[in-house]
């Protein structure tokens, strides 16, 4: 896998308000990828500990039903958090059908991702085996993805190889998109996702309900029973999956909270629940990724 030359932008200086973030475009230099070099780029932030000890990562995918992303309150605000609870966080955008992409062009774009992180992992002073993905949304359903799917390898066809898994450590789907089903689906979400080829064959490939592997990793689990957008009943099936095959999951609920919140501070579910700080850290604790 080729390596690109680039500066870390240390957590300090990437969150301040009008400094510039630092880019890595992930498929600049790999032939028949020209023109899509500029639609995936990852955010990095990167944590180094005074005590020299290896940090987590994860990989971070806004929402926005394949078809734009919510890159500030679920991407940046995000960011923001997991460094400073010590997990270094890369911003990734990937590809949407805004900008006339679908299946598998997102896959391909988390898979570069997380490969890429590996890649780098002793030079950022990462734990490779603690290399994990959230994602809102749709990013729940591509983050999902990338755990069931990730013994595959979607890089190769384009000639990046690499020695490092493209599977994430663990996963958290927040409000996700789970199922292509048409009793509930979201179906703008499926339409960016599978464009015209919305065949049963691909519904039914593509609800990751029903396509959960028996070495799925860990998952944390998050949705409002009040989700106006993405029917609740999606993470319902999703937990129902993961309690069948037996993977290691928490499915954490809350009556109201809506959709769309991400970790942005002035949200009301965030002030009134503040769920990264209550139930998602305390799992990051519980499987290893924090202190």
């Amino acid at each position: 896998m080729r390596r690109l030359f680039f500066i870390v932008a240390f957590a300090s200086a990437l969150l301040l308000p009008g400094v510039a973030r630092e880019r890595i475009f992930l498929w600049d230099g790999v032939p028949g990828m020209e023109t899509n070099v500029r639609d995936t780029v990852l955010y990095p932030s990167v944590v180094r500990r005074d005590d020299g000890k290896k940090t987590a990562a994860v990989i971070i995918c806004p929402g926005g039903s394949y078809h734009h992303l919510g890159m500030p309150h679920e991407g940046f605000a995000s960011q923001e958090w997991f460094v400073s609870v010590g997990i270094s966080a890369f911003v990734l955008r990937y590809r949407v059908a805004y900008n006339a992409h679908h299946h598998p062009e997102m896959l391909e774009d988390i898979q570069m991702a997380i490969a890429f992180v590996r890649e780098h992992a002793d030079e950022w002073n990462i734990d490779k085996t603690k290399i994990g993905a959230i994602g809102y949304s749709a990013g729940g359903h591509l983050v999902t993805m990338a755990g069931a799917f990730g013994a595959a390898s979607e890089l190769e066809k384009w000639g990046v190889r690499t020695a490092e898994s493209v599977r994430p450590d663990f996963v958290m789907p927040i409000y996700p998109v789970v199922s292509m089903q048409d009793d509930i689906a979201h179906r703008r979400s499926r339409k960016s996702l599978l464009s015209r080829d919305q065949s049963p064959e691909r519904k039914e490939r593509f609800s990751m309900e029903r396509n959960i592997p028996a070495d799925m990793p860990p998952v944390f689990l998050l949705a409002c029973r009040d989700d106006p957008v993405v029917l609740f009943e999606n993470a319902v099936r999703l937990d129902a999956s993961l309690t069948e095959k037996g993977i290691p999951h928490v499915f954490v609920s809350y009556d109201t909270g809506g959709h769309g919140f991400g970790m942005k501070v002035r949200s009301a579910i965030m002030q009134a629940e503040h769920w990264n700080d209550n139930a998602l850290l305390p799992w990051l604790r519980e499987i290893g990724a924090v202190d």
